[in-house]
């Protein structure tokens, strides 16, 4: 029953885990970190992501533009590229290394230790790699907040507002949290490994040694 159980933990925090690794690669890559909704002219919207800028009018349709400089963009933006690309590769790792010591797999059933410190550390790489995608999608949440109630700004001047991306990381990084802690909890919950034949054998041959030496030694002595 304990075994049916671990194995359910294991399966629902890998796929939470999996969940949040695509969103939050979808994260890195849309455009819509940053939404800005122009007043005088409706019928054009601006995005705003890590690597470009998209303006989307009714007419033309949609027009999109990288960056020309990294070193130009703002400091949240730069960091968070790192951050995000950081994340990705450890989530890519952590779900690499929990899917081989899964229970369930049949890959190293004689080395059930080893797959428990392999379950650990992909978990662990998971819920680091989820910590590292809330830390840019936070903070660049943040200086929009401050941005948009900023009283040194003319009220005639757009404000930039949330996009959908950042929802996006933000539920992408819970889960790769989420799946991380419960891949850590199946792997610790798991029984110990029992001792090993050989090391069995000398200890029961030893322990027969002694009794017989205590039967024979009465003898002896009459």
């Amino acid at each position: 029953m304990a075994l049916v159980f671990r194995t359910a933990v294991q399966s629902v925090g890998l796929s939470l885990s999996l969940l949040g690794w695509v969103l939050s690669c979808l994260t890195n890559y849309l455009p819509h970190w940053k939404n800005l909704n122009l007043d005088l002219n409706e019928m054009e919207n601006w995005t705003m992501g890590l690597w470009k800028t998209c303006v989307i009018q009714e007419e033309v349709g949609k027009q999109c533009k990288d960056f020309d400089s990294f070193l130009a963009l703002p400091a949240e933006l730069r960091i968070s590229r790192v951050l995000m690309f950081l994340s990705n590769g450890l989530g890519l790792l952590g779900l690499l290394l929990s899917g081989f010591g899964l229970d369930c797999l049949r890959i190293g059933e004689r080395q059930q230790d080893f797959k428990k410190r392999l379950l650990i550390l992909g978990g662990i790489l998971l819920w680091t790699s989820g910590v590292t995608a809330l830390v840019p999608v936070s903070w660049v949440a943040h200086m929009t907040v401050l941005e948009f109630w900023d009283e040194s700004i003319p009220e005639i001047v757009p404000r930039w507002e949330f996009g959908e991306a950042l929802f996006i990381g933000w539920f992408a990084g819970f889960a790769l949290v989420l799946g991380g802690s419960l891949l850590q909890c199946a792997a610790c919950s798991a029984p110990a490994a029992p001792p090993s034949v050989h090391y069995a054998v000398p200890e029961i041959q030893d322990h027969c040694q002694q009794l017989e030496l205590k039967h024979t030694s009465p003898e002896t002595s009459a």
